[in-house]
């Protein structure tokens, strides 16, 4: 159960095309929003989606497989692990970001 601490996986469709950008250090780093999808009958029957956004980044070849590959609206299935950080922006107020960090990926459905 060590291995297990800290494991996300997520089945779901990207929401917007990555940005892909190089750190000054060199390392490629990959980022997009991914949406996740809950459906369940409320109490009267009626069907009823929740959908959760989740901030996906990635880093090196895992982001380089997503630059070549992904789009927005590309079904996947991801493995990682959360990240939280946080910064002090302009206006000196403190915030706090949680992302889930892609260590695996696979891609599902047919090529866009």
């Amino acid at each position: 159960m060590y291995a297990l601490k800290n494991k996300v996986q997520l089945i779901g469709n990207l929401g917007n095309a990555p940005e892909v950008r190089n750190t000054e250090s060199g390392k490629k780093l990959a980022r997009f929003s991914l949406a996740t999808n809950e459906s369940y009958r409320n109490a009267k029957g009626e069907k009823v989606t929740d959908t959760q956004w989740h901030n996906v980044i990635a880093w090196g070849k895992v982001a380089d497989i997503v630059e070549k590959f992904l789009v927005k609206g590309s079904e996947i299935v991801l493995e990682g692990k959360l990240i939280n950080r946080n910064y002090t922006d302009k206006e000196g107020n403190k915030k706090y970001i949680t992302e889930v960090e892609m260590g695996e990926l696979v891609m599902m459905g047919g090529k866009k």
